[in-house]
């Protein structure tokens, strides 16, 4: 298996997933600050404002130079705007040889079944390219990306982080 194999452009029916480039970071720091208030303060907008747009954009610049799957980001096909980000992320829950599955949409795109649609394609991806397993961590209060999940075949393990005042972050767990 090419696990140093970095996920590349892929196409869905609607959508185009392609390496996130600086232009988007606007758009992941748009992401930042539409989050339910219910995420911890660590993945929320900091009191001074942080990330900005160029911090985000540091972090693009510094994922481009690594060797490992990664993040895409999500464009509509027919408008060719930028909605999210969906991808594989090597730390988490599993084992460096079971990376995490990420994704993250626009409120406006919520609904439409866009993170449904781009979890298939790089789940698709992960089996062809041989990873036998993936992990998601998902808030209990996150319905909605509990659907996805399961629609994504991840199942629930039954491991729950501890209680906080965020709620619960329960583990999914994908196997091929």
């Amino acid at each position: 298996m090419s696990r140093a194999r970095v996920l590349d452009t892929m196409e869905t029916d609607r959508l185009i997933l392609r390496p996130s480039s600086v232009g988007d970071a606007a758009i992941y720091r748009q992401l930042w600050t539409e989050r339910d208030v219910r995420v911890p303060p660590h993945r929320q907008i900091d009191p001074e404002g942080r990330p900005t747009v160029e911090d985000i954009a540091t972090q693009i610049r510094a994922a481009r130079e690594e060797s490992r799957p990664g993040i895409l980001t999500v464009e509509r096909k027919d408008t060719a705007d930028v909605i999210g980000y969906c991808g594989l992320i090597p730390h988490g829950n599993g084992s460096p040889d079971e990376p995490e599955l990420a994704y993250e949409l626009l409120r406006a795109a919520h609904g439409c079944g866009y993170a449904t649609e781009a979890g298939q394609a790089v789940v698709a991806w992960a089996s062809e390219v041989g990873y036998r397993r993936l992990w998601a961590g998902v808030w209990n209060w996150n319905v909605a990306s509990r659907r996805v999940l399961e629609k994504l075949g991840f199942r629930e393990t039954g491991r729950v982080e501890p209680v906080s005042v965020h709620g619960h972050s329960l583990l999914t767990v994908r196997q091929f």
